[in-house]
């Protein structure tokens, strides 16, 4: 009897991976496609649910096509998506135009008016900002990004779509409502609309009070809170249909991709610690505690894992850095469209930064291009090049970049260690930035902590799901997901580097502290110029 088989969805900004695991989480292929941003007159960010399913649909025909026999294998799915999205649907759950994702800030001014108060504290008022920490561990975010913000903008702007709404439904919750036709959702995807008391990690529920605070309607948020292990159904004969699948197949709750990465990187004892490095990073762990920092801008909040904590923070840019480097200084973005596939470009600036020395002549890159989140929330700050001279060389330049990326990373990383009360042991690299041995080394030797570089770093967030679907359909343990981890290479620092890198982060740190005023001065009220 041949062994079953899962498929996990992972639905990104830029449009779907799909991929197909064994029961023990050995990826065996994926395929993925894309799907568009829909910018509106008024500055929002939407995308077609449609074109999610569409997509979801084309991605998995093809990948169930890659493996003899897979459709009649799978015998799970799992779903992971894009964070702090709203898709409104109606009493025959259609969707009510598009969906509102992360990027969309039409809702801050909502949210300033919702949380503010006096006495004033960081622009919230006290009661609030005290109320929101002790019962969720965080806050609705100013910027207007999160879910809570979507649905106050839509109620206050677009008051007719708001009335007909009956539910409101994060992008996971949406896409299993297609895969089953049942409306739920798990306690650490509704986390951003800041209405469920999380104090108590194994009873995560909505509370009267954040509710009253919000002034969302309780009717029309997701009657049921999950795990992300817990099975949601089984497949309708519409998706069954659409995907090519059995209709007995069943879905498993998933989680939101910050959380998927966490569990698809292996790292789920507590305190073992990931670094995602994509177009943003951050440098996270499990944790039995609910705990905040809003100083450094980090919190404990609900994770994938059952009765565990996500340490959250993030840094605004990374590989985004290097994209900043390829498009606006080295090749300019008309002359990319006859330049080599991204793949070389990516390759030859990996060669020009090993062709330079560790510490890049002194060189220092602060890659804060759009201001910064952790360990310092301050969106006018700015990044650059530091200790220029006629010396420095291309060479110089490129590797500062990568440099300047791990130094942010322990800058973060030293706040991470004080917040969790015990060093790090090792991190585990995943993203699109952990193909890259350089720097996977980098981060080695600036960290001072070994690196795991994981096997197909940009699976994470399938393997994640699949991890979730496998535990809850019973075919793997929690304790088990690290040893069915693949790990590539084992990165350890090099000792003779100690003393350069601590000079470079000292500097680093010094080069905040000197000129986050001037930035400050520079850029407040001109953020959208920048």
């Amino acid at each position: 009897m041949l062994s079953p088989l899962l498929l996990a969805i992972d639905l990104g900004t830029s449009g779907p991976k799909v991929a197909l695991y064994t029961a023990t989480g050995e990826l065996l292929a994926g395929a993925s496609a894309p799907t568009p941003l829909i910018f509106t007159p008024d500055g929002g960010v939407e995308q077609a649910p449609s074109a999610w399913w569409e997509a979801i649909c084309t991605a998995a025909r093809r990948v169930l096509a890659m493996v003899d026999g897979a459709a009649a294998r799978v015998t799970g799915i799992g779903v992971t998506t894009q964070w702090s999205g709203t898709v409104p649907i109606d009493a025959n759950g259609e969707t009510l135009g598009n969906a509102i994702i992360w990027m969309d800030a039409r809702g801050a001014r909502h949210i300033r008016r919702m949380t503010g108060g006096f006495p004033t504290v960081a622009g919230y008022g006290a009661r609030k900002l005290w109320t929101w920490i002790r019962k969720t561990g965080g806050i609705p975010g100013h910027s207007g990004k999160d879910s809570i913000a979507h649905i106050l903008f839509l109620r206050q702007e677009q008051p007719d779509r708001y009335a007909a709404t009956v539910k409101f439904l994060e992008p996971k919750d949406y896409i299993n409502y297609k895969l089953t036709g049942r409306v739920a959702s798990t306690g650490e995807t509704m986390t951003l609309h800041w209405v469920t008391d999380n104090r108590a990690i194994n009873n995560i529920h909505y509370d009267a009070e954040l509710l009253w605070l919000s002034s969302l309607d309780r009717a029309k948020l997701p009657d049921d809170l999950l795990r992300s292990i817990d099975v949601v159904g089984t497949l309708t004969s519409a998706a069954a249909a659409d995907l090519g699948l059995s209709a007995q197949v069943q879905v498993v709750a998933g989680a939101p991709d910050i959380h998927t990465a966490a569990v698809g990187s292996g790292a789920v004892a507590d305190f073992d610690a990931h670094c995602y490095i994509g177009t943003s990073s951050w440098l996270s762990c499990h944790a039995p505690f609910k705990r905040t920092d809003i100083i450094h801008n980090m919190a404990t909040l609900p994770s994938a894992l059952p009765g565990r904590y996500l340490l959250i923070n993030e840094h605004e840019i990374a590989g985004a850095a290097l994209n900043f480097l390829r498009d606006r200084v080295l090749f300019g973005e008309d002359a990319l469209a006859n330049h080599p596939a991204p793949e070389d470009v990516f390759a030859r600036l990996e060669a020009a930064a090993s062709a330079a020395p560790p510490g890049s002549n002194r060189v220092i890159f602060t890659p804060w291009l759009n201001g910064e989140r952790s360990p310092v929330d301050d969106h006018t700050l700015r990044g650059g090049w530091h200790n220029l001279s006629l010396r420095t060389t291309r060479n110089d330049l490129v590797r500062s970049v990568y440099e300047g990326v791990a130094l942010n990373t322990r800058w973060l990383q030293l706040y991470v260690e004080k917040f969790i009360r015990r060093p790090l042991r090792e991190v585990r690299m995943v993203g699109g930035g952990a193909r890259s041995d350089l720097w996977c080394q980098l981060h080695a030797d600036v960290l001072q902590r070994p690196v795991l570089q994981i096997a197909d770093p940009l699976h994470v967030n399938t393997r994640g799901a699949a991890f979730l679907a496998a535990v809850g359909l019973g075919y793997l343990r929690l304790d088990e997901l690290t040893d069915h981890t693949p790990v590539a290479r084992r990165y350890e620092p090099r000792p003779a580097l100690v003393r350069l890198y601590d000079e470079l982060f000292d500097a680093f740190v010094a080069l905040y502290q000197k000129t986050h005023a001037i930035h400050r001065h520079l850029n407040r009220g001109h953020e959208s110029e920048s």
